[in-house]
């Protein structure tokens, strides 16, 4: 078999072993495979969770989907809110740079999807939006769903165990991106997995990439190397890739600066943004995402921008809102400097990027901002009140740590998924949750980054 062949089988064949360990044969495959793959941790037992947050965080998913994409519609909004970070961030400048050459050659996709995950740290009203490529482990949560209720039978809480919510945010991202490919309107053409050389989390993936093939959906993988050397545009700007036309680019990789690591890979997502495919998301929807537009959101008046007459609205998506505080230069950056240096334990200092490790805490934001509060620099973060929820004792569980418990903090992502063609939303849902929990010691970091854990809701 051809490599590339191997490599999209391999995971499926360690799916099928850790699924279905049916005879010692794959036991011993098994033992195997743990060698060089392990078990993602989770939570000995469930968080509870008061059952208000959670509705709270289920029902406002939709509008914040909405705004997310009136956002990405807004080229003037974006201009205001990101002029002062992409005069100093490289990363957001290069990403606005292909989103203004979209917007001086004309929009080529006629579709918009995608997909996201808002984040709650529980016990409190503060949501963070992060990128489609953050809902790790959607599968895995089947499982622990699972094993949740057997542990809480076993306890002898029959009833508590009825609480575990039934979780399948897979088949609703895959719904999302089954529709778009079906809007495309070529049966021919494929999805394509945009994902990194290198990934932790493949399973994750294929889960998604299984709902797709159910509908019979041809599913590739694709990375920033086979675009820029097998990729074109046809005269419709319709895009291929190794001879295949391309419906739906589902971007797995290109949320940080370190995920482009030549101009080739910078020619590569240009090419796919002029492309008809339908990007998810694409640039415009990136943008929307950055800190700096949250924190610009946050500003009084600005959500009426995009909700003039739904005030109910605006007001569900204002009450999940934490304090966020502009670092731009002149009066009121100098007035967060003072505020933040004068009480660094009160704020988090968070940088333009995604994903888990990039916030900054206590004592190692003033030694930043001591460093950036007289330069234009600064304008590259915003401050954000620091959450102090309150901890759970629990046990987390990872392959070769002891057996200990933990005071434990808990986030709560939900995730929304849309379609739009034209003007008109076709689909707009909140497709599924994740509750991610860590040891209170540490500040920052997912379950990628070996510090969260997997974890399931317990409403009360």
């Amino acid at each position: 078999m051809a490599p590339q062949a191997i490599s999209n089988v391999c995971p499926t064949v360690l799916f099928v072993l850790f699924c279905f360990p049916w005879s010692a044969l794959f036991s011993h495959i098994l033992h195997l495979v743990f060698q060089v793959v392990s078990f993602a941790p989770f939570t000995l037992f469930p968080t509870p969770v008061p059952k208000a947050v959670f509705s709270q965080a289920l029902a406002v998913q939709t509008h914040y989907n909405t705004l997310v994409d009136k956002i990405s519609q807004d080229a003037d909004f974006l201009q205001e809110a990101l002029a002062s970070t992409i005069a100093v961030d490289d990363f957001t400048a290069r990403l606005f740079k292909i989103h203004q050459q979209i917007l001086k050659e004309g929009r080529s996709q006629v579709l918009c999807a995608k997909l996201d995950k808002a984040v709650w740290m529980l016990l409190c009203g503060w949501v963070n939006r992060v990128c489609s490529k953050m809902h790790l482990s959607v599968r895995a949560k089947l499982l622990t769903i699972l094993l949740d209720r057997h542990i809480l039978k076993m306890a002898g809480r029959l009833e508590e165990s009825e609480r575990i919510l039934d979780n399948n945010p897979a088949a609703g991202l895959a719904r999302a991106i089954a529709k778009a490919w079906e809007l495309y309107g070529s049966e021919k053409a494929v999805v394509a997995f945009f994902v990194e050389d290198v990934q932790r989390n493949i399973f994750d993936q294929r889960f998604v990439e299984y709902e797709l093939w159910k509908r019979n959906i041809h599913v590739i993988r694709l990375r920033f190397e086979d675009v820029f050397k097998a990729g074109s545009l046809d005269q419709d700007k319709r895009l291929f890739v190794h001879g295949k036309e391309v419906a739906v680019v589902y971007f797995r990789n290109g949320y940080m600066p370190d995920n482009y690591t030549s101009e080739q890979s910078w020619d590569a997502r240009l090419l796919m943004e002029r492309s008809r495919a339908v990007k998810c998301p694409d640039i415009s929807s990136h943008l929307a995402g950055t800190k700096k537009v949250q924190q610009v959101l946050a500003r009084p008046g600005v959500l009426e921008r995009f909700f003039p007459d739904q005030p109910q609205a605006v007001q569900q998506i204002r009450a999940t809102f934490a304090g966020l505080y502009t670092l731009d230069m002149g009066p009121e950056g100098d007035k967060t400097v003072s505020m933040a240096l004068a009480a660094p334990e009160r704020f988090v200092l968070k940088p333009q990027r995604e994903g888990g490790g990039n916030n900054i805490y206590g004592s190692e934001i003033c030694q930043v901002l001591e460093q950036v509060k007289e330069s234009t620099e600064r304008t590259a973060y915003i401050l954000m009140d620091k959450i102090h929820p309150t901890p759970v004792r629990n046990y987390l569980m990872r392959q070769g740590s002891p057996l200990k418990i933990s005071n434990c903090l808990s986030e709560l992502g939900v995730f929304g998924a849309y379609v739009r063609q034209g003007k008109d939303m076709v689909t707009n849902e909140c497709v599924g949750h994740l509750l991610r929990t860590k040891s209170s010691e540490h500040s920052d970091g997912g379950v990628a980054a070996g510090v969260a854990v997997l974890d399931n809701p317990l409403l009360f």
